[in-house]
């Protein structure tokens, strides 16, 4: 970082504004198929009155991501570096990162597979196996030269989409026959837990919102928007703390846009479960879920309403696998320049990985798809996993926060209770996942 790189933050809204942007990248990882289908489910089998977990969980939870964005900011270095001096054996953190990142390569594979399986809803004539190719190779190309704007852009894009089309679909349901009022919607904000859907609300808890690899991703993102060049090296000067602190805020800010975001089109997904299949007897599972909604919509409204429904649902599920292949490629070098196997700094080293990567790994999610063809489990298979990495997260997030508190930068009695809430929520979760599965 050279002192020309160095500039103030704005200091009008405005002027804010414009510099928001991993926010945006972070809405179109986040939400995905765990907000379409798990969020739709719990509506499905608990009605409006467990509303307010999803509000709570996607509100609750950021708190772990600002302390990694912050510490982003402070260090001005990629992640890994910072994962390997947490205390424990040399570079643990590292390694488990990696080997848990492999092991989500058939969680991939299913949110490809499910991507292609909408578009397939809007194209017939093609197979789903050979979408889930077209749509690696679409991936591929947008990600491989490596360009941050361009990740941004397409993100802002997709967000836009699927948030456009999936509120569509709210409105499109207050003209049908399942159309519900705003006081179903307060009804879920009474903090009522019936005991036998506690189950169902804990796992619905612990896949909305920011999880593992959101949280992880974000610091990249934060780095590359230039948060922390622009704030520069600590030199334990006045002039640094004050930069700092204003940079600090405008990722605060960015962070609560993107909160927003994700916990509006979260939330309106539920709102569909609790109208349209409330009181079922068979809820459909998986990716049968998107097609008997789409059905649904036929019979009530007409197929306009149906395309607007798959449309964003084909933009949810897509948008995952695009932010998750930019960061991907990003967190994959890292780890290999922090295991002493690439040279990281040398910038066509770096991005010769990322171009091999960006290539390379859509393909092989495409391949895992076409063998197994279960995108409903590839995906939830994957949350196992993300509740382990997500307990390193927590972890190092306590970690970040001790070393930093000195700096007293952007920090309060709000934000501690916040903090600590959310490593104890996210915790528990963690456990209750690692525990039902065996």
């Amino acid at each position: 970082m050279t002192s020309a790189e160095i500039k103030n933050p704005p200091s009008s809204l405005l002027g804010k504004l414009k510099f928001l942007g991993p926010g945006f990248i972070l809405s179109a990882s986040i939400v995905g198929s765990g907000e379409l289908i798990a969020t739709t489910v719990l509506g499905a089998e608990g009605g409006f009155i467990t509303f307010w977990v999803i509000l709570v969980s996607c509100l609750i939870k950021v708190a772990i991501q600002l302390e990694f964005g912050k510490n982003a900011i402070i260090t001005g270095k990629p992640l890994m570096a910072s994962f390997s001096l947490l205390p424990g054996p040399k570079k643990w953190a590292v390694w488990s990162t990696f080997l848990l990142t492999l092991f989500k390569i058939i969680q991939l594979g299913g949110m490809i597979g499910g991507a292609a399986i909408a578009l397939r809803m809007i194209t017939p004539q093609f197979s789903p196996v050979l979408l889930a190719f077209i749509l690696g190779a679409v991936t591929s190309l947008l990600i491989y030269r490596n360009y941050y704007s361009i990740v941004e852009r397409t993100s802002m894009f997709m967000v836009c989409g699927f948030t456009v089309f999936t509120l569509a679909s709210v409105v499109a349901v207050s003209f049908s026959p399942f159309a519900f009022t705003f006081s179903d919607v307060l009804s879920g904000l009474t903090f009522e837990l019936p005991p036998e859907l506690i189950f169902v609300a804990i796992g619905a808890f612990g896949i909305t919102g920011v999880a593992s690899d959101e949280i992880i991703a974000y610091t990249y993102w934060c780095l590359e928007k230039g948060y922390a060049k622009y704030t520069g090296e600590n030199d334990g000067g006045a002039e640094w703390k004050v930069r700092a602190n204003g940079w600090i805020k405008i990722m605060y800010l960015d962070a609560l846009v993107a909160m927003v975001i994700y916990t509006v089109v979260t939330a309106a997904f539920y709102l569909l479960g609790a109208s349209i299949l409330y009181g079922n007897e068979e809820i459909p599972s998986g990716n049968q879920l998107i097609e008997t909604l789409g059905n649904i919509y036929i019979q009530t409204l007409g197929r306009n309403a149906r395309l607007a429904y798959i449309t964003g649902a084909f933009f949810v599920l897509f948008s995952s696998v695009f932010a998750t292949l930019a960061y991907w490629t990003r967190l994959l070098p890292d780890i290999f320049g922090e295991l002493s196997w690439i040279d990281y700094n040398d910038l066509k080293t770096r991005k010769r990985w990322v171009a091999v990567l960006a290539w390379t790994l859509p393909i092989l999610w495409a391949i895992t798809f076409a063998f197994v063809k279960l995108p409903s489990f590839m995906v939830l298979s994957g949350g196992v996993v993300g509740s382990v990495l997500l307990l390193l997260v927590v972890y190092a997030a306590i970690q970040f926060r001790f070393k930093n508190k000195g700096l007293d930068l952007a920090s309060g009695y709000f934000s501690s209770i916040l903090f600590w809430l959310s490593v104890l929520s996210i915790s528990v979760v963690s456990m209750y996942g690692i525990v039902r599965l065996f």
